[in-house]
């Protein structure tokens, strides 16, 4: 579904961007990707879009281990939120290196090395007896391997080798097969915990996460510097974006982003059963936020590049506050629960596009995966305090209700730091504008 959506909406873009075939000093690709043959620029968007559905499905288990893994091995939430959150850490941390290693010695290498220690990781994990072995494995290997297969890295992949007419809509696309891969892979997890129990779960996990490697073959290539500002050094870009007021908007907007995703993914399951619900309606939940954000992320890349892109994400957080409050307004069922993860997913993770797509519309796309990996770190500070606090409220109150109010108010901050952002690109080398 995923994949017929992207040729439909391509080939959209390509009808109403009126493009003709011809070679560019400044798009060298064009001549191929506008052969009769399945352009090279589908199969690279093809490629990461399964990737990330791969990672991202798989990532999205693992709040249906906590209570099975917790009952056996007598390990409580905050244990587990202290994995997911070390793992979030690394993840931001890890994807600004991966994202050096990427614009320095290829996208292809990296990814395998990041399909490679995901897989380690998830191994680990299976095996782990403490705490301290979880943390390393679930948390430091699984980080670490998410950093290089994910957005920061497979995104600027995308964005160089697509036109820049159906820029925005390719990322979008390769965004919502994150999502695809909440909607496809977790209810095969819960399947597989209720049929082989979490140990043989963690094994297929473990499988699904191996089936990446192979496709880094097919995303191999690195950023042309006579084409895109070969006089920039890699310091000089970062020194310049960290000078522009609208890099850190964009940060920090990122940080509430990751404070949502990160503390729902793991909360939200024990939250529903909290609520006298089943393990199967939480599984049910974190799949329907995964569906309707491949239609979420999808409009969110298509409209990016009709419209402005600030605006858009602006509005993104500020729609996810009334899903917070509709669930903390209303008596828990199935139904509940069900449009609150259906709203929610409209807007999951439609952030990507919007505020990838603006990194490169700013700074250009020579350093986007190194950009891209700085800024993602400022999601993952938010994921990291996004399940820490949600394991450490509930310890200390039996209720994660500060917590879903914490993530109103946050959404509606995120809101407000995106307005000011200056959409216009810079100067490549260039001083920053002095305002935002």
């Amino acid at each position: 579904m995923l994949f017929h959506l992207a040729q439909d909406a391509i080939r959209h873009e390509r009808r109403n961007a009126n493009i003709t075939p011809c070679v560019s000093p400044a798009f060298p690709f064009q001549e191929s990707i506008m052969s009769t043959t399945t352009p090279s620029y589908m199969r690279t968007l093809y490629a990461g879009a399964f990737v990330v559905l791969l990672v991202m499905g798989v990532r999205a288990t693992f709040g249906l281990f906590m209570q099975p893994m917790g009952t056996e091995l007598g390990w409580g939430r905050d244990v587990f939120s202290m994995a997911f959150a070390i793992q979030n850490l690394v993840w931001g941390v890890g994807s600004i290196f991966m994202g050096i290693l990427a614009d320095r010695y290829g996208a292809g290498r990296t990814i395998a090395l990041g399909a490679l220690l995901f897989v380690f990781g998830m191994v680990g994990t299976r095996l782990s007896t403490d705490e301290l072995s979880l943390y390393l494995t679930a948390g430091v290997l699984v980080g670490l391997g998410q950093a290089g297969t994910t957005f920061p890295v497979i995104l600027p992949v995308i964005a160089r080798a697509v036109p820049p007419a159906y820029r925005s809509t390719a990322m979008g696309i390769a965004s919502a097969g994150g999502s695809m891969g909440q909607f496809t892979v977790v209810p095969i997890g819960q399947i597989a915990i209720s049929t082989f129990d979490w140990t043989g779960a963690l094994w297929l996990m473990s499988l699904f996460a191996a089936a990446a490697m192979p496709l880094a073959l097919l995303l191999r290539g690195k950023p042309d510097a006579s084409a895109t500002g070969g006089h920039q050094s890699l310091g000089t870009a970062v020194r310049q974006a960290f000078r522009h007021p609208s890099f850190h908007f964009l940060f920090w907007s990122y940080f509430v982003c990751g404070f949502h995703t990160a503390f729902i993914t793991l909360h939200l399951p024990a939250y529903l059963v909290d609520g006298g619900l089943s393990a199967g309606h939480g599984a049910v939940a974190i799949a329907l936020i995964g569906l309707f954000n491949v239609a979420g992320s999808f409009y969110a890349g298509k409209l990016g590049g009709r419209y402005s892109k600030k605006n858009l994400l602006a509005a993104v957080y500020f729609l996810r506050a009334f899903g917070i409050m509709f669930l903390l307004a209303m008596p828990m069922s199935p139904w509940v629960a069900y449009v609150f993860a259906a709203w929610m997913g409209l807007f999951w993770l439609g952030t990507v596009p919007l505020t990838q797509g603006l990194i490169g519309q700013i700074y250009g796309f020579r350093y986007a995966a190194t950009l891209s990996g700085i800024a993602f770190l400022g999601h993952q500070i938010g994921s990291f305090i996004g399940v820490w606090l949600g394991g450490y409220a509930y310890g200390a109150t039996g209720s994660y209700a500060s917590v879903w109010w914490a993530g109103i108010v946050l959404a509606v901050v995120a809101a407000a730091l995106c307005l000011p952002i200056r959409e216009q690109p810079l100067a490549v080398g260039g001083q920053a504008p002095q305002g935002a």
